[in-house]
């Protein structure tokens, strides 16, 4: 039986994402991966074939720890369930800064020229369903609302994540609370003329 690799694609995975936290994801390569494995570059090329391979499969991973990072916040933290995503994307951005222009900029899987496009992206549609409920609208108005607030927290982020913005999480909460009450309250106002 051949010895078990002492250098794993999980261990390859987490040393990637401490270098992007820390330095950004352009100051990983083999080298910068072995460095912290303490490791030869061997290892890495053992469980990839090559490093688009290894990005491929850690934007998988960078996702699902986003996707962690988000349930944990809403455990942590006491807000209103329809801003739980909102929130916690600005909080990302602020918090994982490097990991948050990996994921939500330089590779964002998301082409729109029409606004309809963001449904297109998996899971968005099951979101803005949840999230019409959540704030007592019909689904295709929710989804309109939901494209609307996410354009809104994108920017937030973003400026957020490049150092442009730098608001306290209560102040974003209030900005989007305000951005959501008016939103709703501009469909009640449809609903009743």
């Amino acid at each position: 039986m051949p010895p078990k690799p002492k250098i794993t694609k999980d261990m390859i995975l987490n040393a990637v994402l401490e270098i992007t936290r820390k330095t950004g994801f352009d100051a990983v390569n083999a080298r910068s991966i072995a460095g912290r494995l303490r490791c030869s570059t061997r290892p890495i090329f053992t469980c990839y074939e090559n490093m688009e391979g290894l990005k491929a499969e850690f934007l998988d991973f960078a996702f699902a720890f986003y996707s962690q990072y988000v349930a944990d916040y809403g455990k942590s933290e006491n807000i209103p369930p329809s801003l739980l995503l909102p929130l916690s994307y600005i909080e990302f951005a602020k918090e994982e800064t490097n990991l948050f222009k990996l994921l939500f900029i330089s590779d964002m899987d998301l082409d729109m020229t029409e606004a309809r496009d963001f449904y297109k992206e998996i899971g968005n549609e099951e979101k803005a369903k949840a999230f019409s409920a959540m704030i007592g609208v019909q689904p295709e108005r929710g989804k309109e609302i939901f494209l609307d607030l996410f354009l809104y927290t994108h920017g937030i982020a973003v400026l957020t994540a490049t150092g442009k913005l730098s608001f306290d999480r209560h102040v974003s909460e209030k900005m989007l609370l305000n951005f959501l009450s008016a939103s709703v309250s501009q469909e009640s106002g449809r609903t009743s003329a």
